[in-house]
C-alpha cells in the first residue's frame, strides 16, 4: 500500500477529516486552510509521542489513537484556547491493515470527543512515533499563560493527580489489579480527557496555568520561573483517587502524584476572590497551595516542614551521574 492510498483509506475518509467550523480547506491540498474568527487569536501546539519512551511497544493501537491526540489538546485547554483542528505525521516502520484501521479509529473517536477536525499531515517509514499539530483560537488578550501568578494567589488543580502514572504498572504488565481498580488508572492512561471546557472557563479569571505533562513538582516549577514567584505546594491537600491509593498505598501514591507525569489536568493560579464563583459552576477544582513572593517551588507537611524532593519530574535529557 502507498502512501497516499494509506491516508485516503485509513485517516482521510475519517469523520474527523469532513472538515468543520474553521476549517476552510482540509486534507487534499498542499496545505490546509484555517479560518480564525475575527479578533481572535490562533493557538498551536506540537507533540510528538515516540513508541518505547511515550508508550510501549507493542500495544492497543486503538488506545494508542486516543492517547496521541487528547495529549496534543489539552495545551490547548491550558492555554483556555478552543480546539478545532489537527494535522498527524505518523512515521510507520511497517504497513499493516489491522493496526492502521484501530488506530484512525481510536484517532477519530478522541477527535470527535474534543471537536477537531484532521486537515492534513504526512506519512512516512521509520520507527513508530506520532506528531500531532493542534489548532484553537483564543479571542485576543484571554489566552492563559504560565506567566503572571502574583503572590497572594491560590494554587490549583482541575482534578486527580497520579492516575496515569499510579497505571504504568499495569501498563507494563508488571503488576496486575481486580477491574475496580485497574480500569480507572488505565482509562485515565490511554483515554485522558483534556479539560478544555475548565480552560474556557478560567479566561478572565486564573493568572496563570499549563496542563501537568511532566510530573506537579516539575510543572510547578515552569509557572513560578515564568511568574517570578514561588510556589508552595501542600501534601496533604493533593487529590488522590480510591483506585490510586488502594492499588499503590498512600506513600507511593502521593509520590506518583508530586512527579510521576501524564495527568493531563491543568494547574493554575487564582485570586482567592475568583475561586467561589468557579466553584459554585461545578468544577473539579482542587486548592494544593499558595502563590508567595521569592522564587521555586517548596514542598511542604501538614505542619509546614519542607519536604521538596530532589527529583520533581520527567526530563527527555536529563543527565545522569
Amino acid at each position: 500500500m502507498g502512501e497516499f492510498e494509506l491516508i485516503r483509506n485509513y485517516f482521510a475518509a475519517a469523520p474527523c477529516a469532513q472538515g468543520g467550523e474553521g476549517v476552510a480547506l482540509g486534507i487534499g491540498d498542499d496545505c490546509a486552510l484555517l479560518a480564525v474568527p475575527p479578533g481572535e487569536q490562533l493557538a498551536v501546539s506540537t507533540d510528538t509521542l515516540v513508541a518505547g519512551v511515550h508508550f510501549p511497544d507493542p500495544c492497543d493501537p486503538f488506545l494508542l489513537g486516543q492517547r496521541s491526540l487528547a495529549v496534543a489538546v489539552s495545551d490547548l485547554a491550558a492555554m483556555g484556547a478552543k480546539p478545532f483542528a489537527f494535522t498527524l505525521a505518523l512515521t510507520l516502520p511497517t504497513v499493516t491493515a489491522d493496526w492502521l484501521q484501530a488506530y484512525a479509529r481510536g484517532l477519530n473517536q478522541m477527535a470527535q470527543a474534543c471537536g477537531v477536525a484532521l486537515v492534513g499531515g504526512d506519512t512516512t517509514r521509520g520507527p513508530l512515533s506520532l506528531t500531532m499539530t493542534v489548532f484553537g483560537h483564543v479571542p485576543g488578550s484571554q489566552a492563559l499563560t504560565r506567566g503572571g501568578a502574583q503572590p497572594g494567589d491560590l494554587l490549583c488543580v482541575g482534578g486527580e493527580l497520579g492516575n496515569a502514572a499510579g497505571a504504568l504498572a499495569l501498563v507494563l504488565g508488571q503488576r496486575h489489579a481486580e477491574p475496580a481498580i485497574a480500569e480507572p488508572l488505565l482509562a485515565h492512561y490511554w483515554s485522558p480527557r483534556p479539560q478544555v471546557a475548565l480552560g474556557l472557563a478560567l479566561r478572565g479569571k486564573a493568572s496563570a496555568a499549563m496542563d501537568i505533562s511532566d510530573g506537579l513538582l516539575a510543572d510547578c516549577g515552569h509557572i513560578a520561573l515564568a511568574s517570578g514567584v514561588a510556589l508552595q505546594v501542600e501534601r496533604d491537600r493533593l487529590p488522590l483517587s480510591n483506585a490510586l491509593v488502594a492499588f499503590l498505598g498512600g506513600a507511593d501514591a502521593t509520590q506518583v502524584a508530586l512527579s510521576g507525569g501524564d495527568d493531563y489536568v491543568l494547574l493554575f493560579a487564582v485570586p482567592p476572590s475568583r475561586l467561589p464563583a468557579l466553584q459554585a459552576e461545578g468544577w473539579p477544582i482542587h486548592v494544593i497551595g499558595s502563590v508567595l513572593a521569592g522564587q521555586g517551588v517548596t514542598l511542604v507537611d501538614d505542619v509546614g516542614h519542607d519536604i521538596t524532593p530532589q527529583i520533581r519530574g520527567y526530563q527527555h535529557f536529563r543527565e545522569t551521574p
